[in-house]
């Protein structure tokens, strides 16, 4: 028996068709994956010259270590929070972000990395 491979795609409805469509979206999520983390850095990386003073809120609690992370439904931003901040981050949320008007906060919120994209 003699096993070969093709660049056609399977059949679907097949096992091996449900596997192909499995890689192809594994593939697609870290390539997704890749391209936040590159978007991300560069923003991190840019003059501050530019920055709104709600980006720079949202850098400087970052660079403290902190975890949370805006999910936006149909433009409706909420923060979600899985880990502890460090102490210094989560001060520094209470302190400089939480003491924001709701719209003020929601911009800050508005530059944490999201959960809607790997």
């Amino acid at each position: 028996m003699s096993t070969f491979k093709t660049d056609t795609t399977p059949e679907s409805g097949t096992d091996d068709a449900r596997s192909f469509d499995t890689q192809r979206a594994e593939a697609d999520r870290q390539k997704a994956s890749q391209a936040a983390r590159s978007n991300a850095s560069s923003t991190l990386d840019r003059d501050s010259g530019t920055e709104t003073p709600s980006l720079k809120l949202a850098k400087e609690y970052l660079s403290l270590g902190g975890r949370r992370r805006s999910k936006i439904d149909d433009n409706i931003t909420t923060v979600r929070q899985w880990e502890e901040d460090p102490p210094a981050a989560e001060r520094f949320w209470k302190e400089r972000v939480e003491t924001l008007s709701n719209d003020q906060r929601k911009q800050v919120e508005d530059f944490l990395p999201t959960i809607n994209s790997p």
